[in-house]
């Protein structure tokens, strides 16, 4: 399988389609692995889908005692396998980009598989498949690339760890990889321009609209 996932963060509208699609895998027994996150909420209301990258060296897989996580041989990380997993949640606390998830209600660690059912047979993952906007999308790289004007960046830098993916993040940069801060917020991310003045005015009330958004589920758990 050469194809792979393209996350453009400049895309994504919020619209949710895709975590109700992803509740629709086979594998996935009605649950969604795949959130929408807001990038920075102090400063914007941009999101971006938030799926598992697919290391080329997975931690989650490298921490799991049991040898419970295993990556085939299409580069996918695959959710812990039932009757190896031992709910010690190593892989939960290990990942930098904070993707796996324990249900507690399985006993499992379970994570986006890049619906491995639908793929691995030439279909799309079920969160691609439902995209309006293109956020997220799956295909080889040279169908993908040529058509964006954003720049694909596998290379992602905590600190002193260098972190290859599989998944691309489409991003306004000319950089090869992306630095996150502590706070988990890529320097890549859109934002207004340094030279633009900010308002003096005091920030309205939230407003009635705002407090019924659904919030994205920060826990590590379901």
């Amino acid at each position: 399988m050469e194809e792979t996932m393209f996350i453009d963060p400049q895309r994504c509208i919020g619209c949710r389609a895709c975590v109700a699609a992803c509740r629709e895998c086979a594998t996935h027994k009605g649950y969604s692995m795949i959130f929408v996150d807001y990038i920075d909420r102090a400063e914007t209301t941009a999101t971006m889908p938030t799926v598992c990258m697919h290391c080329t060296e997975p931690t989650c897989a490298l921490v799991c005692p049991a040898d419970a996580i295993k990556m085939n041989e299409d580069g996918v990380v695959m959710s812990a396998l039932k009757p190896r997993c031992l709910d010690c949640r190593n892989c939960v606390n290990a990942c930098p980009f904070g993707v796996p998830k324990y249900n507690t209600q399985m006993h499992l660690q379970m994570k986006c598989d890049m619906c491995y059912d639908r793929s691995s047979e030439g279909s799309q993952p079920m969160c691609a498949s439902v995209c309006p906007t293109g956020a997220i999308s799956f295909g080889k790289y040279e169908q993908i690339v040529p058509l964006r004007r954003t720049k694909p960046v596998n290379v992602h830098v905590f600190g002193n760890q260098h972190v290859e993916t599989k998944v691309y993040l489409m991003l306004p940069t000319d950089a090869d990889e992306v630095n996150v801060d502590g706070c988990g917020v890529f320097e890549g991310r859109l934002k207004l321009a340094e030279d633009e003045q900010q308002s003096a005015m005091p920030k309205p009330p939230e407003s009635w609209i705002d407090m019924q958004v659904e919030e994205s589920d920060k826990s590590n758990e379901f």
